[in-house]
């Protein structure tokens, strides 16, 4: 006797994991079973045509074909043959049609049925020009064809690009046609979104965030600031020896660096840092005309932010660090426009690596930790404000942070504890309405 039951996914569940040795029959659907084979469970019907004659349509393998659609193309196919129709036929129209769907391009669906759906929403039109103007390689692509591979392709070729664009942007992208990829699933039109879990590859740490990460992000003591200024002068004088026994021993065509402030790039450019709290790559990138002395202040782009924020932000420069510049500003002979601090080299951008070199002879010949890192002169900047009673705000502003959320993560517990004062203020007040009474 043939084996018979309801089959629900549960129970077919249970048969693709223990499979029978004959077909399971359902208790509910004539005709409507499963055969256990080699590669799983197949969905078949029995059924006779019209002049009496058994047939059997093949349905689909469990695990692509869940047990509810394969009951439904089974009720369909009874359907067909109650009506006198040949229920094979229509299951090929049935897989053709979809294999046309399957095909469908990118560029169709978007100019059709995406362009209806995105014109009711706020900013429809431009997701549609976004995803047009970043995949125009894929347009004549049939959606269903579109990989992981390509993703990763596409990524790697936008960030190789002569103007190399920002991850968010990328993502921006990204997540528009992937939206596009889900509305065509959801409404059958391909089977299933083949960018489904596919994410975008986040890029490596830049430098600054890797110093940022390994920087303990904290003040420095009275003495390290003793200790970093006596450092730098020990460099100085260790650069200015060095000097004077060159020349002495046949390279008098060096220039003499005895009467010179700044014997090189690294004092004026650690100063800068420690005056002024600035990310070493936006050290690295200031350029003379964006300072204005006159003014007192530094009015850049902030290249970690530009992606979200480019345009330029304006920092107040105290006099110490004014003073600084504008003697490296002369001994450079005054430019008006480029580096402030080339690259001694190449004349062009310093690398990302080029401090750290001469900070590690620094901070050796000051008797500084040698884990100090120089991301540490950015954190000691805003703790010096911060524990000076500078508010929150000034400080987010002062550091660049893309949000005061980030200010007060690292460096609210460094204020002082008015909340305290307040408190003790009330209770002095108290004190002092109870002595009169009395």
């Amino acid at each position: 006797m043939a084996l018979t039951m309801k089959l629900t996914d549960g129970e077919l569940t249970k048969l693709a994991k223990a499979p029978p040795n004959e077909d399971v029959f359902d208790t509910d659907l004539p005709g409507y079973h499963v055969r256990p084979g080699k590669r799983g469970l197949t969905f078949r019907l029995y059924y006779r045509t019209k002049a009496g004659k058994q047939r059997i349509l093949t349905i689909g393998r469990y695990g692509p074909l869940n047990g509810t659609q394969a009951r439904a193309d089974a009720k369909q196919a009874l359907a067909v043959v109650t009506q006198g129709g040949d229920p094979r036929a229509v299951l090929e129209e049935k897989k053709e049609e979809a294999k046309r769907q399957e095909q469908q391009t990118l560029r169709a669906y978007l100019d059709g049925p995406y362009e209806l759906y995105q014109n009711r929403r706020k900013d429809g039109a431009g997701t549609l020009r976004r995803i047009k103007k970043d995949f125009p390689d894929w347009l004549d692509k049939p959606m269903g064809s579109i990989t992981r591979a390509d993703v990763e392709r596409w990524q790697a070729d936008q960030e190789a690009a002569e103007k190399p664009r920002a991850f968010l942007t990328l993502k921006r992208s990204y997540d528009a046609l992937h939206a596009l990829l889900a509305h065509a699933a959801d409404r059958k039109v391909i089977t299933a979104n083949p960018l489904g879990g596919v994410k975008l590859q986040k890029p490596a740490l830049t430098a600054d965030q890797l110093a940022e990460h390994g920087a303990e992000r904290r003040y420095l003591e009275h003495e390290e600031v003793e200790a970093l200024f006596a450092g730098i002068e020990a460099y100085q004088e260790q650069k200015r020896r060095q000097r004077r026994s060159s020349r002495e021993h046949g390279k008098s065509y060096l220039p003499d660096l005895d009467h010179v402030t700044y014997v090189d790039h690294v004092a004026p450019w650690i100063l800068t840092a420690y005056h002024t709290g600035l990310r070493p790559g936006d050290i690295t990138g200031l350029r003379w005309e964006q300072l204005d002395f006159e003014r007192r202040q530094i009015r850049k782009v902030i290249e970690k932010t530009a992606h979200k924020r480019p345009e330029p932000q304006t920092f107040p420069m105290s006099k110490a660090i004014i003073d600084v510049l504008k003697t490296w500003h002369r001994q450079q002979d005054e430019p008006k426009t480029g580096l402030v601090f080339p690259s001694a080299r190449t004349g062009g951008r310093m690398d990302r690596t080029a401090m750290q070199k001469p900070w590690a002879t620094v901070r050796k010949l000051g008797g500084l930790p040698a884990d100090l890192q120089l991301y540490t002169l950015r954190h000691n900047f805003a703790s010096q404000l911060v524990m000076a009673g500078v508010d929150l705000l000034t400080v987010s502003r002062l550091m660049a942070h893309s949000s005061i959320e980030t200010t007060i993560k690292f460096y609210a517990h460094l204020a002082p504890d008015h909340k305290r004062d307040a408190v003790e203020l009330f209770s002095s007040a108290q004190q002092r309405q109870q002595e009169a009474k009395a």
